[in-house]
């Protein structure tokens, strides 16, 4: 009885760190202490399900010493790994990481779903209880393996988009055959038996269709398909934590699976794409890519005439992108950043929604570097100060600041919201080399007349530039 009032106490006080610590993540001054916050609930969160394995379930009294062994073994392999991982794991690499950490939860609600569907468990529990087994084990399977073709996509395994003819019906087609299989073994109940085979196919085609809904979707595209399967995650973990009984599990789901539903809506909404087309793969179908005639010509400048502009400027605005990232210069930005500030120069930085490869990659970047929340703005904060910018400075981002979004209809990109960088009275862009985004569109803002590109590595243009200003002194 005792044991029993703790572990559900601690299911409940994990519940609350939960919450606490996702509202704490809402702002980038708390954000590092809500992460510690959500962490020790889910320490507390592991705790207790030990206990309830060891005290409470009936069902694991036969292997006890077994289940004790393999629940040490399975921590020690998770904890190790993760530890290893994460702590080795560079920025660049960050956008993988969370798709993959994201297919795991989604893989250990399938899991949880196929032992208590092969077991007989659930269909024993009734007929609700089997039904959201079967949701969260069709939910949790699309996430693996959606999860993992991200992974592959972002860690350049995968560098195409595969498309299969009939793309949709064939997507469709195994939509329906999971749910038929879904309602078959729920029809079956307890009574009747299911066979093994059965749930087995019905595992196998939610994993497909997982993939097949994600291989179409272009790199581009990953921060939206990342907080989708985060959402997808969340909510199998909901529906496995009714099916055991777990209320940390149900709480954390829910939390998890409500805010991925809401950032799934933001990022969809920053890059002007329905949800329906996030979820029916319809990326980059929406033009056929034409990049017409594009007045004007791209004009070359040095990292040092670009730095002397910025500081003898007024007003800066940066732009941060994933190249920025591959290059890891955001530590030689912030320095120069400093450089302009001691001269005066008011300074501010520019975040797209969708810059990098997952939501909020440029404000870790940033945050890494040390560069103040106070000067980081976003998209609907700070576009329409482009326009009172003396300089603004675009490095490695590309399809976010095109102006081909406002007016080009036959571009995939049109209607997308995008930085304003082209009504500053002056922008550069620090590019390797001339090639298109990942949209394949060429970029309108290299060939403006109040435009210069500066080439080369990120790293190796902010060390000329902090150079330059330095010589000024």
């Amino acid at each position: 009885m005792y044991a029993n009032f703790i572990i559900e106490a601690a299911y409940f006080i994990a519940a609350l760190l939960f919450i606490y610590g996702l509202k704490r993540m809402a702002s980038p001054v708390t954000a590092r202490s809500g992460i510690v916050v959500a962490g020790w609930g889910m320490v507390i969160a592991v705790v207790a399900a030990f206990l309830y394995g060891l005290d409470v379930n009936p069902r694991a009294e036969e292997h006890l010493t077994v289940n004790i062994i393999l629940v040490i073994v399975a921590l020690a392999l998770g904890i190790g790994w993760a530890w290893f991982s994460g702590k080795k794991v560079a920025m660049t690499d960050m956008p993988q990481m969370v798709a993959l950490y994201n297919g795991m939860g989604g893989g250990a609600a399938a899991a949880i779903a196929a032992s208590e569907l092969f077991s007989g468990n659930a269909q024993a529990h009734g007929l609700v209880v089997t039904i959201l087994a079967v949701l969260g084990g069709l939910i949790g399977s699309v996430a693996l393996s959606g999860s993992l073709v991200a992974w592959a996509k972002l860690d350049g395994r995968m560098n195409k988009t595969l498309r299969l003819p009939s793309q949709q019906w064939i997507n469709a087609g195994l939509f329906l055959g999971s749910l038929a299989l879904g309602a078959a073994i729920t029809a079956m109940g307890a009574e009747a038996g299911v066979p093994m085979l059965l749930i087995a196919v019905f595992f196998i085609l939610a994993l497909i269709l997982g993939v097949l809904l994600t291989t179409p979707i272009g790199g581009a595209d990953m921060p939206v398909v990342i907080s989708l399967y985060n959402a997808f995650t969340g909510l199998a973990v909901a529906f496995e934590g009714f099916v055991l009984q777990n209320p940390a599990m149900i709480i954390a789901g829910t939390v998890v699976g409500s805010a991925g539903t809401l950032l799934t809506l933001m990022m969809a909404k920053a890059m002007n794409r329905p949800v329906s087309n996030v979820i029916f793969s319809q990326f980059g179908e929406g033009g056929d890519g034409d990049d017409g005639d594009i007045e004007g010509s791209m004009k070359s400048a040095e990292a040092s005439d670009a730095a002397i502009a910025m500081y003898y400027a007024s007003k800066v605005i940066i732009v941060p992108g994933y190249g920025l990232a591959v290059a890891q210069a955001q530590h030689k930005l912030y320095e120069f950043v400093k450089l302009l500030q001691k001269q005066g120069v008011d300074v501010r930085f520019a975040i797209h929604p969708v810059a990098g490869r997952m939501p909020g990659h440029m404000n870790v970047l940033l945050a890494e570097a040390g560069v103040p929340y106070d000067i980081i703005f976003d998209l609907e904060d700070i576009n329409e100060d482009f326009g009172q910018a003396d300089v603004a400075i675009v490095l490695g981002a590309n399809d976010v600041v095109n102006p081909a979004a406002r007016h080009r209809k036959s571009s995939p990109i049109y209607g997308m919201p995008i930085l304003n960088v082209d009504y500053a009275q002056q922008a550069y862009v620090v590019k390797r080399g001339q090639g298109k985004g990942y949209s394949g569109v060429e970029n309108e803002l290299f060939f403006a007349e109040n435009t210069s590109m500066v080439y080369g590595d990120a790293q190796k243009v902010m060390v000329q530039m902090i150079e330059a200003v330095k010589s000024l002194g």
